[in-house]
């Protein structure tokens, strides 16, 4: 149970990094600190309002730092991480939403490779890619809320509770 606890955190904790690299990928590209914080606030400018009421920024940091706060209680044992994990979906899925009714992706947004496959290549398939990852995160969800459980000793009649 322990080594699927510790594969479950090491995906969240990549999925994760996946999410917030167009945010920390100006800082690893060897420029100067000031080129890298302005290249990533016109990045987060050009997401534009989610639903005309806050910045696509704020939904983005806040389902990133929600998937590390779920891999860190995970880590730790705590049983409540599937609440933060799913917290950190929900918003992920938000996100994807006001953005695909924006006409945009996230990526796209953020001046990353915008697709990870040819459009030609997709044709035979019978759902929509965008939301074949979604569907890989609620399954890694799944695991979060096993690996999350907690193993409960049974006592045998007669022994004592220490």
């Amino acid at each position: 149970m322990k080594l699927l606890r510790f594969i479950v955190v090491l995906a969240v904790i990549g999925y994760a990094g996946w999410l917030a690299w167009p945010f920390i990928s100006p800082f690893l590209e060897g420029t100067g600190p000031d080129v890298a914080a302005s290249r990533m606030a016109t990045g987060a400018d050009t997401g534009g309002d989610l639903f005309g009421i806050l910045p696509a920024w704020t939904l983005w940091a806040g389902a990133i730092g929600l998937y590390l706060v779920a891999a860190l209680m995970l880590g730790s044992g705590n049983p409540k991480a599937a609440v933060a994990y799913f917290l950190g979906f929900i918003a992920d899925v938000v996100l994807r939403l006001a953005l695909q009714q924006d006409g945009g992706d996230m990526a796209a947004r953020s001046g990353a490779p915008a697709t990870m496959a040819a459009p030609g290549a997709m044709d035979g398939l019978t759902v929509d890619p965008v939301w074949l990852v979604p569907g890989a995160v609620f399954l890694l969800g799944v695991l979060v809320v096993f690996a999350g459980r907690r193993v409960r000793r049974t006592r045998e009649a007669g022994q004592l509770n220490f």
